[in-house]
Parts: C-alpha cells; structure tokens; sequence
C-alpha cells in the first residue's frame, strides 16, 4: 500500500485524505440514520394518549422534544394546537426543516468527494504523462524504466481517484434514499397528529 501511494505521487495523498473523511462520513450517517431512533415506533400513539388523559404539559413537551426528531416536530406541533390548524401546520414546517437539515448533514461533503476523487485522478494522470513526455524530450525513447515511473504515477492515481468516488457515489445515493424514506415517515406521523387535533369527530390517532 505504502509502495503504491509513493509511487503514485502527491496526489495520492489527497486522494487518501478524501478515502478516510468518505469512511468517517459513511459511518456516522449509518449510526445517525437509523429510521427507528429517528422516528420511534408508538411515539405518535403514546403522546395521543398522554394528550387524551391531559398530561402534556411544559416538562412533558420538553421530555418529548429532546427524546427525537420526531418528538422535536411533534412538541412543535402540539405547543402551538392551540392557535389554529394553520399555526401549528407552519411550526411543523419549521421545526420538520430544521430536522431535514440536520438528517443532510455531511451529504454535500461526502457528494463532493465523489465529484473531486476522479478529478484528482484525471489530475494525477495529467501530471504523470507530462513527465513521461519530459523524459522522452530529455533522454528519448530509450530508457523505458523513466518512462514507466511516470506511466505508473498516472494509472496508479486513476485508479486510486475511481476507487474513492465510486462507494462516495454510492453511499450518497444510499442516504439521500434512506433520507426521503424517513421524511415521508415523518410526514405521515405529523399529518396524522394534525388531523387527530383537528378533525370534528377528535379521532384516535392510529399507527
């Protein structure tokens, strides 16, 4: 390994730089981005019932918003039922935004690194075939071990650049999927408090 980051030049090293962040990313949004701690199983059906015995208060609203993102939505809804379908539909907005972008975080990250790791190998390769061709105009075609050095230099950072963007590339599209799926989760979980709160008949929130 050490063999081919020396023999791939510089370059290499920036492209080793953008593999370890691509890594940490990667398992923090794993860790992160676990549909169940984001949106609890029952949460919804529980505060339905606490509300339904009269239960929330300030400390409750408080336990909730701090338990989960969706608790976070949810106690933004509920503290602001009081004022109407359309105040508590704008308070979900927001706090569902701030919640969203948190759930992005480090995407654009770990995007840029797919777009820039081939970059730095086409870069690599660039850099390499122009010592090839410096060698030629110095010493000819005849000494085929300097032109190798820089032939290798150039394969050497491609193939490093492709083997950092491609998993870049697909654990980007993996979260951004996973992303949607729990926001519309979440929206569901949220459209169903409102119309619970506000519906004529009051009726039982259900999972």
């Amino acid at each position: 390994m050490l063999e081919l980051v020396t023999a791939g030049g510089w370059l290499m090293v920036l492209i080793l730089l953008c593999s370890i962040v691509a890594v940490a990313i990667c398992i923090e949004r794993l860790y992160t981005l676990n549909p169940k701690k984001i949106a609890p199983p029952h949460l919804l059906a529980t505060v339905w019932k606490q509300l339904k015995a009269g239960e929330i208060d300030a400390n409750r609203l408080k336990s909730l918003r701090q338990s989960s993102p969706l608790g976070r939505i949810l106690a933004a809804g509920l503290g602001n039922a009081p004022h109407g379908r359309d105040v508590m539909k704008e308070s979900i907005e927001e706090a569902a935004s701030h919640v969203i972008h948190e759930l992005e975080r480090y995407l654009n990250t770990l995007g840029t690194i797919a777009a820039v790791a081939p970059l730095l190998g086409l870069l690599g390769t660039v850099v390499g075939m122009i010592k090839v061709f410096a060698e030629i105009m110095a010493q000819g075609t005849g000494n085929a071990s300097a032109l190798a050095g820089g032939i290798s230099e150039a394969l050497i950072t491609t193939a490093a650049g492709l083997s950092v963007a491609i998993p870049a590339l697909v654990m980007h599209r993996y979260f951004s999927g996973r992303i949607d799926g729990i926001v519309v989760e979440l929206e569901q979980e949220t459209i169903k408090l409102v119309d619970a709160l506000h519906s004529e008949q009051g009726g039982e929130v259900r999972r």
